[in-house]
């Protein structure tokens, strides 16, 4: 994963994409135990976006050293990457906001515990849930400021929903 990595950082040196930072599964890692899963997802913010965003520039960029594409992923090094534009004002702040953190050597921004506890949520697959509780049982989140991307992404009453039918009953 690092060398996966070090050409994310490198897209971000040639100005191909703006801030960007680890979400989904591989993002959770960071907080909790491994889980199985199979590509690392990396939601990016873009300068510059043109009118029609593409992420062709981006498969160019990978292509051009030497990667491999993989249906809509990128194999760098062996890992299957996915570029997701952070669109949505959820998914923009979890970028805005991610922390950034040495990974074997390597500078790499990851979504907070507590933007991507709010992503499950939203997204609300069966394994989102999943992922959900195994956070809200680790204890790893801040509950303010949770509660506060909740409300700010109008998630309250989809977390209250969530509570009721998930969590354990006091």
């Amino acid at each position: 994963m690092k060398i996966a990595l070090t050409e994310i950082n490198a897209l971000r040196q040639a100005g191909i994409i703006g801030e960007s930072a680890i979400g989904g599964a591989i993002g959770a890692t960071f907080y909790l135990e491994p889980i199985s899963t199979f590509d690392l997802d990396i939601f990016v913010l873009f300068d510059h976006p043109p009118l029609i965003l593409t992420l062709t520039p981006i498969y160019e960029f990978l292509l051009n050293r030497g990667h491999e594409a993989e249906g809509d992923a990128i194999v760098i090094h062996g890992w299957p990457v996915q570029f997701l534009p952070a669109e949505s004002p959820l998914l923009s702040e979890a970028v805005q906001q991610a922390v950034t953190v040495d990974f074997e050597g390597v500078p790499t921004r990851v979504m907070t515990a507590e933007h991507l506890m709010a992503i499950a949520l939203q997204t609300g697959r069966g394994k989102d849930f999943s992922r959900l509780l195994t956070f809200v049982e680790s204890g790893t989140a801040d509950s303010g400021k949770f509660n506060g991307i909740l409300t700010r992404h109008g998630l309250v009453s989809a977390w209250q929903k969530f509570e009721r039918n998930y969590l354990p009953k006091s």
